[in-house]
């Protein structure tokens, strides 16, 4: 009668459900999948979600998750080999229980816009297949996914039309659309896929958007709000990791002949020893590559290359330098105490661009809570 072990799984929690009683949930705990540097667990909790444990395979994600999320565990194992058991063992999970959250933020450059080798990342393309395994055994009470708009736009080559309906077929209202991360709070104009789900009686939905023209990067950045004016290759040694890259010759008389505040290389395209060959006559195309950000408006999105000044418009608005490890991490609204672990720049940059924005999840959080009271 069942072919294999997940049917078993669905016919036991089919059952369960059956003669549980629906009650309103008010406490709410999380897990946190492809946790990273925090981003998620962090917004989590200070929504006031009880973050259990992150989990990642990543050594520096590791250590600092581990810094800075205080009482939670960090479980460094690949998802594709983490068994569910083992998580229940470790975690003492209960499957159907409603004030339980799952949030999966899994790996995203595969399906990403951004012009990269895909070769690396297409190993990472489809864990949400791995993510689903976790679903299906706890049954937890809210599913959340976060990635990048791809993984929605092209609904073709990824697996989401299958996870959906695996949602729905499970007994889980759901909700998704592409959001602005500069809607929830963060100075930032990050375009971001996002999924809510429940099998609560109350209907899934996303977390109300809420525009704020106030959200700038001189709202944020500058002397103003606590960042030093530094040089190009500066090293902070401190816990503020106000570093910057170091530019060559050749970008650093880029930057200064780069207008303030949102100029970009249209400034020097005529110079034949600066201009770029791949833009020779090309002036239109990749605008924001090489410029600077404005000071009165969000920043772009910040990527895991946001501290080169050749990948974006990662220039400071007024410094001729690129954006600091610090101030790259402050536009996606951590903290100014959290701290990063990593052995360059390079490493840290990657945990910050790759991490949700914690006012972002803090939005989502306090949403799930809204969600379950109203259950």
């Amino acid at each position: 009668m069942f072919p294999n072990e997940e049917h078993i799984i669905d016919f036991y929690n089919y059952c369960r459900m059956s003669i549980m009683p629906q009650k309103l949930v008010t406490d709410l705990k999380a897990v946190d999948f492809f946790c990273g540097a925090g981003g998620m667990s962090l917004g989590l909790r200070n929504a006031g979600i009880n973050v259990l444990a992150g989990v990642d395979n990543d050594t520096d994600c590791c250590k600092t998750y581990e810094a800075n999320i205080s009482g939670a565990k960090f479980i460094k194992h690949d998802i594709s080999t983490l068994s569910a058991n083992s998580l229940k063992r470790r975690l003492n999970l209960q499957i159907n229980d409603p004030t339980l959250v799952f949030a999966g933020c899994s790996p995203c450059q595969f399906w990403s816009k951004i012009r990269t080798d895909k070769t690396k990342s297409a190993q990472t393309a489809f864990l949400l297949k791995q993510f689903q395994k976790f679903i299906r055994y706890f049954r937890p009470g809210f599913v959340v996914v976060e990635n990048v708009p791809g993984l929605h736009n092209r609904k073709g080559e990824t697996i989401l039309p299958k996870f959906t309906q695996f949602l729905s077929s499970h007994g889980y209202s759901w909700e998704d659309g592409i959001i602005n991360a500069s809607h929830y709070g963060v100075p930032q104009n990050r375009i971001r896929y996002l999924l809510i789900a429940t099998r609560l009686p109350e209907k899934a939905s996303l977390p109300p958007a809420n525009p704020d023209p106030s959200l700038t990067v001189s709202s944020f950045l500058g002397v103003e709000n606590g960042f030093q004016q530094i040089e190009a290759g500066h090293r902070d040694k401190t816990r503020f990791q106000h570093s910057s890259s170091a530019l060559s010759q050749e970008n650093l008389r880029r930057i200064k002949l780069t207008p303030k505040s949102g100029g970009d290389r249209s400034a020097w395209k005529d110079d034949v020893t600066l201009q770029i060959n791949a833009y020779r006559g090309k002036d239109g195309i990749f605008r924001d590559v090489y410029g600077r950000m404005y000071w009165d408006r969000s920043s772009p999105t910040i990527t895991t290359r946001f501290n080169s000044f050749s990948n974006g418009r990662f220039g400071h608005p007024e410094e001729d330098r690129a954006i600091s490890i610090r101030e790259g991490a402050t536009l996606q609204t951590f903290p100014k105490d959290y701290f990063f672990c990593g052995s360059n720049q390079t490493h840290l940059a990657r945990q910050i661009g790759n991490a949700v924005p914690p006012e972002l999840a803090r939005r989502i959080g306090n949403h799930l809570i809204t969600i379950a009271t109203n259950g």
